[in-house]
């Protein structure tokens, strides 16, 4: 294979015998670039394109608290997030191969290794390198022309609204709260708005701070040193240190201690902090985004959530609709997890009928997006045949549906005064259908009681156009 053409493989081994090794059975096939130490493979990555690094475990000098190994898989993890780092190790025990796995490499081989082995590891190292770059630069195009949309399925004019603000957000480094009913997505909009950022080659890093017993919340977000508390082994690097250059999602950002609340708000004032145990100032760039399912305003009053950190967090607010607030979605959201889910389990992707379609849009969906998904993937594995028929429906969701078709009849839908079957004359089509819009609103207000999120419920259509509507009609209730 022509030089310019090969991918480069860099190896790092303070051996030079086993350098040799693994240069003479790569360099067929691949650029190899070699490096006896930590910091000679890092200058080495600063000068030259890497697409695969192979790293010794021990290397000299071995520190008390890290290995250099170690030490390079977690520097090259923040410079260069993507690459590829395959470790060499003649340790066989688990805690081993635990570390090295936490700390993100892309696979590990043992002492002493077989040479054919190794280069399967490292063509598929490669492979999966250059599919990570490929999807870099076509995210990078479709952020350019506005028309990236991770994960995000719909076409609800609620959605796209939200969808251009995040994009408009996303072009900023402005602090994000994401708030919503749990299962509307905010993980994937925070994942949005990386992607469609400047930052979008940086890491994003994810905490779910409700999953974090409360003693270890500080560790996690800010790090540890050495023996900052039992069984701190080796130091530590925290969220906030790993997310440098990119985005941290803080979910469930309301379960958070009144004490972790001040230590939050003073990094997002500085934007530093020291680790856990350590008296260095550690200084990171980063765009915070923050996601919660409670009202964050009423914690405020009850004395539970600070005032201050509430207004650094809220910056920009992205409320999700719950999913019954979407119901134009339903179907385009069910047959992409019907898709996903034949995908996921070998199955032949199913057709939807209309009655299947008919109850889930009739379903109010309390577990929203993610209740969904998990009704559409039960329906797909226990379905014989590939389509999706009401019959493979829970209980609960039939129940709702039959409770939506036995309930008392609506009133008549209102009438226009027509003149011998036709619109006056004096009356033109557009006039009669903004009139025709009044008189079904102020009907269903009338049904509802006054309630504006059940009168647009039973009209099927968004809290928010039925604001704008009452509003543009002049509508009383």
């Amino acid at each position: 294979m022509p030089e310019e053409l090969k991918q480069t493989v860099l190896v790092v081994d303070d051996h030079d015998s086993v350098r040799k090794q693994l240069y003479w059975a790569l360099e067929e096939n691949y650029r190899v670039l070699e490096a006896d130490s930590r910091l000679s493979a890092l200058a080495k990555l600063e000068k030259e394109p890497v697409d695969v690094v192979l790293c010794d475990l021990r290397m000299p000098p071995v520190e008390s608290d890290i290995t250099e190994g170690l030490a390079l898989l977690e520097a090259v993890r923040v410079s260069h997030p993507l690459l590829p780092v395959i470790v060499i190790t003649g340790d066989e025990d688990r805690e081993t191969a635990l570390k090295v796995v936490q700390r993100g490499a892309y696979d590990l081989f043992y002492k002493p290794f077989k040479v054919d082995e190794v280069e399967i590891i490292v063509r598929r190292a490669a492979q999966h390198y250059l599919l990570e770059k490929d999807n870099l630069t076509l995210r990078d195009e479709l952020r350019k022309s506005g028309g990236w949309q991770e994960g995000i399925v719909g076409s609800s004019p609620v959605l796209r609204r939200i969808i251009d603000q995040a994009r408009a957000v996303a072009e900023t480094s402005a602090t994000v709260l994401i708030t919503g009913e749990s299962g509307t997505g905010k993980e994937m909009m925070a994942r949005f708005i990386h992607n469609t950022s400047p930052r979008a080659r940086a890491p994003f890093i994810a905490c779910n701070i409700a999953a974090l017993p409360e003693s270890l919340v500080e560790s996690e977000l800010f790090g540890h040193e050495k023996g900052a508390f039992t069984g701190a082994a080796t130091r530590r690097q925290g969220r906030f240190e790993l997310a440098d250059t990119g985005t941290l999602f803080l979910d469930e950002i309301g379960e958070m201690s009144p004490a972790m609340q001040v230590k939050l708000l003073r990094v997002l004032q500085e934007r530093e902090f020291e680790r856990l145990g350590g008296q260095q100032k550690i200084t990171v760039d980063i765009r915070v985004v923050a996601a919660t399912n409670r009202n964050l305003e009423q914690m405020i009053e009850a004395g539970q959530f600070r005032e201050d950190l509430y207004y650094r967090l809220n910056i920009v607010n992205l409320e999700l609709p719950p999913l019954r607030e979407r119901p134009d979605d339903i179907p385009i959201l069910a047959n992409h997890f019907a898709a996903k889910a034949a995908a996921k389990h070998g199955k032949q992707p199913p057709a939807p009928t209309q009655g299947f379609i008919d109850r889930l849009v009739a379903y109010r969906w309390p577990g929203n997006i993610r209740e969904l998904e998990n009704v559409i993937e039960r329906a797909v594995v226990i379905s014989p045949r590939a389509v999706l028929d009401d019959t493979l429906l829970p209980a609960k969701v039939l129940a709702q549906e039959n409770t939506v078709q036995n309930a008392p009849k609506q009133t008549a839908v209102p009438q226009l005064e027509l003149v011998n079957g036709l619109l006056p004359p004096d009356l033109s089509f557009e006039t009669a259908v903004q009139k025709f819009k009044g008189q079904l609103i102020r009907q269903a207000l009338r049904e509802c009681n006054g309630s504006r999120s059940e009168a647009a419920l039973r009209l099927k259509i968004s809290r928010q156009y039925i604001h704008r509507l009452i509003n543009e009609l002049n509508v009383e209730g």
